[in-house]
Protein backbone atom coordinates (compact mmCIF):
# COMPACT_ATOMS: atom_id res chain seq x y z
CA UNK A 1 0.00 0.00 0.00
CA UNK A 2 2.13 2.99 1.64
CA UNK A 3 2.55 5.98 0.18
CA UNK A 4 -0.49 6.13 -2.02
CA UNK A 5 -2.82 4.90 0.35
CA UNK A 6 -1.65 7.20 2.67
CA UNK A 7 -2.40 10.41 0.44
CA UNK A 8 -5.81 9.38 -0.33
CA UNK A 9 -6.70 8.73 3.15
CA UNK A 10 -5.72 11.85 3.87
CA UNK A 11 -7.99 13.08 0.91
CA UNK A 12 -10.42 11.54 2.06
CA UNK A 13 -10.88 8.96 -0.96
CA UNK A 14 -11.79 5.69 0.10
CA UNK A 15 -9.24 2.95 -0.37
CA UNK A 16 -10.00 -0.96 -0.74
CA UNK A 17 -7.71 -1.77 1.51
CA UNK A 18 -6.96 0.56 5.62
CA UNK A 19 -3.48 2.27 5.51
CA UNK A 20 -2.00 2.69 9.12
CA UNK A 21 0.96 3.93 10.51
CA UNK A 22 2.96 3.75 13.90
CA UNK A 23 4.79 4.99 16.45
CA UNK A 24 8.13 3.54 18.28
CA UNK A 25 7.48 0.20 16.68
CA UNK A 26 10.27 1.32 13.99
CA UNK A 27 12.71 1.36 16.62
CA UNK A 28 11.60 -2.55 18.61
CA UNK A 29 15.32 -3.61 17.23
CA UNK A 30 14.22 -7.19 18.95
CA UNK A 31 10.93 -7.42 16.47
CA UNK A 32 12.59 -5.48 13.61
CA UNK A 33 15.75 -8.11 13.69
CA UNK A 34 13.36 -11.35 13.60
CA UNK A 35 11.34 -10.02 10.63
CA UNK A 36 13.97 -8.74 8.90
CA UNK A 37 17.39 -9.87 10.27
CA UNK A 38 18.45 -6.62 10.11
CA UNK A 39 20.21 -5.62 13.85
CA UNK A 40 19.37 -2.20 14.13
CA UNK A 41 20.88 -2.01 17.75
CA UNK A 42 24.03 -1.31 15.20
CA UNK A 43 24.17 2.76 14.94
CA UNK A 44 25.08 2.20 11.19
CA UNK A 45 22.29 -0.20 10.17
CA UNK A 46 19.40 1.66 12.44
CA UNK A 47 17.77 3.74 10.00
CA UNK A 48 18.12 0.53 7.55
CA UNK A 49 16.64 -1.63 9.86
CA UNK A 50 13.81 0.53 10.58
CA UNK A 51 12.82 1.39 6.77
CA UNK A 52 13.07 -2.72 6.18
CA UNK A 53 10.55 -2.90 8.95
CA UNK A 54 8.45 -0.16 8.04
CA UNK A 55 8.43 -2.16 4.57
CA UNK A 56 7.35 -5.06 6.11
CA UNK A 57 4.29 -4.04 8.14
CA UNK A 58 3.29 -1.56 5.11
CA UNK A 59 3.32 1.53 6.85
CA UNK A 60 1.50 4.44 4.66
CA UNK A 61 2.48 7.42 6.60
CA UNK A 62 5.25 8.01 9.30
CA UNK A 63 5.24 10.97 11.71
CA UNK A 64 8.06 13.41 12.60
CA UNK A 65 8.53 16.83 13.74
CA UNK A 66 11.95 19.29 13.58
CA UNK A 67 11.03 21.69 16.28
CA UNK A 68 11.33 20.67 19.80
CA UNK A 69 12.58 21.72 22.83
CA UNK A 70 16.04 22.49 21.27
CA UNK A 71 14.51 25.87 20.18
CA UNK A 72 14.16 27.09 23.64
CA UNK A 73 18.11 27.53 24.22
CA UNK A 74 18.31 28.40 28.03
CA UNK A 75 15.16 29.20 29.10
CA UNK A 76 13.96 25.38 29.65
CA UNK A 77 12.59 23.55 32.67
CA UNK A 78 14.24 20.30 33.34
CA UNK A 79 12.12 17.41 35.50
CA UNK A 80 14.06 14.14 34.54
CA UNK A 81 13.79 11.60 32.38
CA UNK A 82 12.14 7.78 33.07
CA UNK A 83 13.37 4.82 31.31
CA UNK A 84 11.75 4.09 28.11
CA UNK A 85 14.38 2.78 25.72
CA UNK A 86 15.36 -0.80 26.64
CA UNK A 87 18.82 -0.05 27.65
CA UNK A 88 17.38 2.88 29.71
CA UNK A 89 19.88 5.17 27.78
CA UNK A 90 17.16 7.67 28.26
CA UNK A 91 17.23 7.83 31.84
CA UNK A 92 18.05 11.30 33.53
CA UNK A 93 17.70 12.25 37.07
CA UNK A 94 18.65 16.28 36.38
CA UNK A 95 15.77 18.74 37.46
CA UNK A 96 16.74 22.21 37.11
CA UNK A 97 14.20 25.23 36.22
CA UNK A 98 15.86 29.00 35.83
CA UNK A 99 12.70 30.81 36.68
CA UNK A 100 13.13 31.93 40.16
CA UNK A 101 9.05 33.14 41.01
CA UNK A 102 6.03 33.53 39.55
CA UNK A 103 6.68 37.41 37.99
CA UNK A 104 9.46 35.61 35.95
CA UNK A 105 7.18 33.21 34.68
CA UNK A 106 4.74 35.89 33.92
CA UNK A 107 6.57 37.95 32.46
CA UNK A 108 8.55 35.90 29.89
CA UNK A 109 8.77 37.26 26.51
CA UNK A 110 10.60 34.76 23.76
CA UNK A 111 10.94 37.08 22.04
CA UNK A 112 13.66 39.13 24.39
CA UNK A 113 14.71 36.18 26.08
CA UNK A 114 15.19 33.43 23.00
CA UNK A 115 15.09 36.19 19.97
CA UNK A 116 12.94 36.19 17.06
CA UNK A 117 13.20 32.89 14.96
CA UNK A 118 14.44 33.68 11.31
CA UNK A 119 11.56 32.69 9.03
CA UNK A 120 13.75 31.85 5.92
CA UNK A 121 16.22 30.17 7.56
CA UNK A 122 13.56 27.87 9.20
CA UNK A 123 12.29 27.20 5.94
CA UNK A 124 15.42 25.81 4.56
CA UNK A 125 15.51 24.04 7.87
CA UNK A 126 12.33 22.16 7.27
CA UNK A 127 13.04 21.38 3.84
CA UNK A 128 15.97 19.72 5.19
CA UNK A 129 14.19 17.69 7.79
CA UNK A 130 11.61 16.74 5.18
CA UNK A 131 14.28 15.46 2.82
CA UNK A 132 16.02 13.88 5.11
CA UNK A 133 13.12 11.92 6.43
CA UNK A 134 11.98 10.87 2.36
CA UNK A 135 15.50 9.60 1.58
CA UNK A 136 15.09 7.43 4.36
CA UNK A 137 11.16 6.32 4.56
CA UNK A 138 11.12 6.56 0.65
CA UNK A 139 7.23 5.13 0.08
CA UNK A 140 5.14 6.26 2.92
CA UNK A 141 3.96 9.83 3.54
CA UNK A 142 5.94 11.68 5.05
CA UNK A 143 6.14 15.06 7.10
CA UNK A 144 7.70 17.85 9.52
CA UNK A 145 6.44 19.99 11.87
CA UNK A 146 6.48 21.16 15.41
CA UNK A 147 5.88 19.41 18.97
CA UNK A 148 6.60 22.76 21.17
CA UNK A 149 3.85 24.11 19.57
CA UNK A 150 1.83 26.07 22.27
CA UNK A 151 0.87 24.02 25.99
CA UNK A 152 4.03 21.47 24.99
CA UNK A 153 6.25 24.59 25.16
CA UNK A 154 5.03 25.91 27.65
CA UNK A 155 5.61 22.86 29.76
CA UNK A 156 9.19 22.55 28.09
CA UNK A 157 9.80 26.39 29.09
CA UNK A 158 8.32 25.88 32.94
CA UNK A 159 7.44 22.55 33.77
CA UNK A 160 4.88 21.15 35.33
CA UNK A 161 5.42 23.03 38.82
CA UNK A 162 5.09 26.21 37.53
CA UNK A 163 2.07 25.83 35.19
CA UNK A 164 0.16 24.81 37.43
CA UNK A 165 1.27 27.28 40.19
CA UNK A 166 0.53 30.14 37.75
CA UNK A 167 -2.04 29.12 35.56
CA UNK A 168 -4.34 28.41 38.96
CA UNK A 169 -2.86 32.05 40.69
CA UNK A 170 -3.35 33.92 37.73
CA UNK A 171 -4.54 32.36 34.80
CA UNK A 172 -5.25 35.66 33.43
CA UNK A 173 -1.62 36.42 33.39
CA UNK A 174 -0.58 33.14 32.87
CA UNK A 175 -2.97 33.60 29.36
CA UNK A 176 -1.23 36.93 28.13
CA UNK A 177 2.44 35.24 28.41
CA UNK A 178 1.06 31.87 26.19
CA UNK A 179 -0.13 34.74 23.81
CA UNK A 180 3.23 35.95 23.66
CA UNK A 181 4.51 32.50 23.44
CA UNK A 182 2.07 31.04 20.67
CA UNK A 183 3.30 34.74 18.48
CA UNK A 184 6.84 33.50 19.04
CA UNK A 185 5.70 30.51 17.58
CA UNK A 186 3.75 31.49 14.86
CA UNK A 187 6.97 32.35 13.55
CA UNK A 188 7.58 28.85 12.85
CA UNK A 189 4.57 28.18 11.31
CA UNK A 190 5.13 30.68 8.45
CA UNK A 191 8.14 28.75 7.92
CA UNK A 192 6.40 25.40 7.91
CA UNK A 193 3.98 26.61 5.54
CA UNK A 194 6.45 27.86 2.88
CA UNK A 195 8.28 24.24 3.17
CA UNK A 196 8.19 21.24 0.29
CA UNK A 197 6.47 19.28 3.00
CA UNK A 198 2.92 18.03 2.02
CA UNK A 199 1.49 16.87 5.52
CA UNK A 200 2.89 18.78 9.02
CA UNK A 201 2.30 17.74 12.35
CA UNK A 202 1.00 19.67 14.72
CA UNK A 203 1.91 18.55 17.98
CA UNK A 204 0.54 20.01 21.56
CA UNK A 205 -0.18 18.08 24.38
CA UNK A 206 -2.72 20.27 26.35
CA UNK A 207 -4.49 17.52 28.46
CA UNK A 208 -3.41 14.48 30.98
CA UNK A 209 -5.10 11.18 30.78
CA UNK A 210 -8.24 12.26 32.66
CA UNK A 211 -8.26 15.47 30.80
CA UNK A 212 -8.14 19.02 30.60
CA UNK A 213 -5.62 20.62 33.79
CA UNK A 214 -6.37 24.09 33.92
CA UNK A 215 -10.19 25.07 33.15
CA UNK A 216 -11.99 24.25 29.64
CA UNK A 217 -13.16 28.14 29.64
CA UNK A 218 -8.83 28.74 29.75
CA UNK A 219 -8.17 26.95 26.73
CA UNK A 220 -11.09 28.43 25.11
CA UNK A 221 -9.47 31.79 25.01
CA UNK A 222 -5.70 31.53 25.54
CA UNK A 223 -5.03 27.78 23.74
CA UNK A 224 -7.68 27.87 20.68
CA UNK A 225 -7.52 31.02 19.11
CA UNK A 226 -3.93 31.13 19.32
CA UNK A 227 -4.24 27.86 16.93
CA UNK A 228 -6.14 29.49 14.69
CA UNK A 229 -3.64 32.34 14.29
CA UNK A 230 -0.78 29.32 13.61
CA UNK A 231 -2.80 27.36 12.14
CA UNK A 232 -3.77 30.42 9.25
CA UNK A 233 -0.64 29.96 7.27
CA UNK A 234 -0.74 26.34 6.90
CA UNK A 235 -4.53 26.36 5.64
CA UNK A 236 -3.75 28.81 3.14
CA UNK A 237 -1.03 26.79 1.76
CA UNK A 238 -2.75 23.75 1.22
CA UNK A 239 -0.82 21.71 3.73
CA UNK A 240 -2.29 18.36 5.57
CA UNK A 241 -2.34 19.74 9.28
CA UNK A 242 -2.17 16.64 11.42
CA UNK A 243 -3.13 16.63 14.99
CA UNK A 244 -1.09 15.30 17.90
CA UNK A 245 -2.16 15.43 21.25
CA UNK A 246 -1.43 12.74 23.88
CA UNK A 247 -4.11 12.00 26.85
CA UNK A 248 -7.47 12.59 26.69
CA UNK A 249 -8.89 15.46 24.50
CA UNK A 250 -12.10 14.39 23.91
CA UNK A 251 -14.19 17.58 25.67
CA UNK A 252 -12.10 19.65 23.35
CA UNK A 253 -12.22 17.46 19.74
CA UNK A 254 -15.09 19.96 18.34
CA UNK A 255 -12.53 23.12 19.50
CA UNK A 256 -9.33 21.28 17.56
CA UNK A 257 -11.72 20.67 14.78
CA UNK A 258 -12.60 24.57 14.44
CA UNK A 259 -9.42 25.68 14.09
CA UNK A 260 -8.96 23.69 10.63
CA UNK A 261 -7.28 20.72 11.10
CA UNK A 262 -6.91 17.86 8.77
CA UNK A 263 -6.47 14.81 10.95
CA UNK A 264 -6.58 13.77 14.59
CA UNK A 265 -3.96 11.33 15.98
CA UNK A 266 -4.78 9.86 19.44
CA UNK A 267 -4.25 7.93 22.24
CA UNK A 268 -6.78 5.17 23.26
CA UNK A 269 -8.19 7.84 25.69
CA UNK A 270 -9.81 9.79 23.08
CA UNK A 271 -13.32 8.40 21.73
CA UNK A 272 -12.50 7.78 18.75
CA UNK A 273 -15.84 7.12 17.91
CA UNK A 274 -16.62 10.44 18.36
CA UNK A 275 -14.53 11.88 16.02
CA UNK A 276 -15.24 8.61 13.44
CA UNK A 277 -19.45 9.81 13.80
CA UNK A 278 -19.10 13.80 13.73
CA UNK A 279 -15.51 13.82 11.44
CA UNK A 280 -15.31 11.09 9.82
CA UNK A 281 -16.10 12.16 6.34
CA UNK A 282 -14.41 15.75 6.57
CA UNK A 283 -11.31 14.58 8.45
CA UNK A 284 -8.46 11.84 8.80
CA UNK A 285 -7.45 10.23 11.81
CA UNK A 286 -5.38 7.47 13.21
CA UNK A 287 -5.51 5.37 15.99
CA UNK A 288 -6.16 4.16 18.32
CA UNK A 289 -5.39 0.41 19.51
CA UNK A 290 -4.62 0.13 23.44
CA UNK A 291 -0.64 -0.69 23.86
CA UNK A 292 -1.50 -1.58 27.02
CA UNK A 293 -3.36 -4.36 25.77
CA UNK A 294 0.00 -5.76 23.85
CA UNK A 295 1.85 -5.32 26.66
CA UNK A 296 -0.63 -7.74 28.95
CA UNK A 297 -3.14 -9.04 26.97
CA UNK A 298 -3.82 -12.44 25.18
CA UNK A 299 -4.24 -12.89 21.71
CA UNK A 300 -7.78 -12.75 21.83
CA UNK A 301 -7.90 -9.32 23.73
CA UNK A 302 -5.47 -8.15 20.90
CA UNK A 303 -7.97 -9.81 18.27
CA UNK A 304 -11.03 -8.01 19.88
CA UNK A 305 -8.92 -4.48 20.22
CA UNK A 306 -7.71 -4.21 16.49
CA UNK A 307 -11.63 -5.68 15.78
CA UNK A 308 -12.91 -2.69 18.05
CA UNK A 309 -10.83 -0.15 15.81
CA UNK A 310 -11.19 -1.45 12.67
CA UNK A 311 -14.95 -1.61 13.52
CA UNK A 312 -14.85 2.41 14.56
CA UNK A 313 -12.91 3.59 11.55
CA UNK A 314 -13.06 1.58 8.33
CA UNK A 315 -16.10 2.80 6.75
CA UNK A 316 -14.12 6.31 7.43
CA UNK A 317 -11.60 7.37 4.12
CA UNK A 318 -9.47 8.97 6.47
CA UNK A 319 -9.07 6.35 8.91
CA UNK A 320 -5.51 4.88 9.46
CA UNK A 321 -5.10 1.68 12.07
CA UNK A 322 -2.43 2.49 14.70
CA UNK A 323 -1.16 1.81 18.38
CA UNK A 324 -2.52 5.06 19.56
CA UNK A 325 0.16 5.49 22.47
CA UNK A 326 3.20 3.45 21.26
CA UNK A 327 4.56 -0.24 20.14
CA UNK A 328 7.78 0.50 23.38
CA UNK A 329 10.71 -2.04 22.86
CA UNK A 330 9.70 -3.48 26.00
CA UNK A 331 6.22 -5.37 23.95
CA UNK A 332 6.69 -8.97 23.91
CA UNK A 333 7.40 -9.80 20.17
CA UNK A 334 4.53 -12.48 19.63
CA UNK A 335 2.09 -10.32 20.93
CA UNK A 336 3.19 -7.31 17.63
CA UNK A 337 3.05 -10.41 15.50
CA UNK A 338 -0.43 -11.29 16.39
CA UNK A 339 -1.72 -7.50 16.35
CA UNK A 340 -0.08 -7.34 12.66
CA UNK A 341 -1.70 -10.30 11.68
CA UNK A 342 -5.24 -9.25 12.82
CA UNK A 343 -4.71 -6.07 11.35
CA UNK A 344 -3.29 -7.37 7.99
CA UNK A 345 -6.69 -10.02 8.53
CA UNK A 346 -8.68 -6.66 8.96
CA UNK A 347 -7.81 -4.56 7.25
CA UNK A 348 -9.48 -5.38 3.51
CA UNK A 349 -12.90 -2.91 3.23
Amino acid sequence: MSYKYGMAALNLKMTDLVPRMEFSAHVHFDLIKKLTGIDGTLPEMADKASAAFMKEWDYSMKSNYLIGHQVLGNWQTYMGHAVYNKDGSDKNSHVFTPFKGEEEVYNFDPFEKIGAPDIDEWVTKFNEDYARVVNIFSDVVNMTGTYATCMSGLIGVFGWDWILTCAGNDPKRFGEMTNRYADWMSRFCIALAKSDAPAVTFHDDIVWTEGAFIHPDWYRKYIFPNYKKMLKPLIESGKKIIYVCDGNYTEFIDDIAECGVSGFILEPTTDMQYIAEHYGKTHSFVGNADTRILLLGSKDDIYNEVKRCMDIGKKCPGFFMSVGNHIPPNTPIDSCLYYNDFYMQMRKR
